[in-house]
């Protein structure tokens, strides 16, 4: 991550991330740390798999408490939309699908937050890059692997 990248997040997702960061300093830390002590007291580490595993783990842990202090450090917290009369970061949006009629419902957020299984899209994605700024009653095209999608704005909601 180069140094001035912006991390977008909701505030839910940096309270989130935070949340994570200090289980990772607190307990984690402690957890493995205890782990890697009674691997230790097993005696020969050369074929000691706890020992192993537990040095492995504290490695992911180290490097995750690396990774999410960068990003926290270089956040930016999503405001909520003013008015919500255009799709923007933080915004939920109702799309209908113009081949279908399918009716979908999306949270715009940073990519750190998508989780398309809770209908969060990043403004990063083909969806979320092409509403982002549109209004309701706008027809969007959207660039996917089976060609182009049409999809209309019915609703925008903060």
């Amino acid at each position: 991550m180069s140094e001035e990248q912006e991390v977008l997040l909701t505030a839910e997702g940096f309270k989130k991330l935070e949340d994570e960061l200090e289980n990772l300093k607190t307990v984690r830390r402690r957890e493995v740390a205890a782990r890697i002590k009674q691997a230790i007291d097993f005696g020969d580490l050369s074929e000691n798999s706890e020992y192993d595993d537990a040095k492995n783990e504290q490695a992911f842990i180290e490097g995750r408490i690396v990774e999410l202090g960068s990003k926290l450090s270089h956040a930016k917290i999503i405001t909520e939309a003013e008015g919500a009369k255009k799709a923007v970061m933080g915004s939920t949006i109702v799309l209908e699908d113009l081949e279908t009629g399918e009716k979908m419902t999306y949270t715009i957020v940073g990519s750190m937050e998508a989780d398309p299984m809770q209908n969060k899209i990043s403004n990063e994605s083909p969806v979320g890059h092409s509403i982002l700024g549109k209004a309701v009653g706008a027809v969007v095209d959207v660039q996917a692997p089976a060609g182009i999608l049409k999809y209309k704005i019915t609703d925008i909601k903060k």
